[in-house]
């Protein structure tokens, strides 16, 4: 049971890490040649979402980041 708990957690790790190299590399692509994919349109409407909401964007913002930082 352990091992498949842990196959299960690396590949969300991966997969994760991979997300994010995707997202990354999209903002860079879309600073270098404009934003073709919308990734940063959507980053921006994202984040202003989450600037609406006041103290409930805020929180969900750090418990994001206390996330990722594990």
């Amino acid at each position: 049971m352990n091992n498949a708990v842990k196959i299960v957690t690396d590949a969300l790790s991966s997969l994760t890490d991979l997300a994010i190299h995707l997202l990354v590399a999209g903002v860079i692509i879309g600073i270098l040649f404009g934003d073709v994919f919308g990734v940063i349109g959507n980053i921006a409407s994202v984040m202003a979402s989450v600037g609406d909401n006041g103290l409930a964007g805020l929180i969900t913002i750090l418990i994001v980041a206390m996330w990722m930082k594990k």
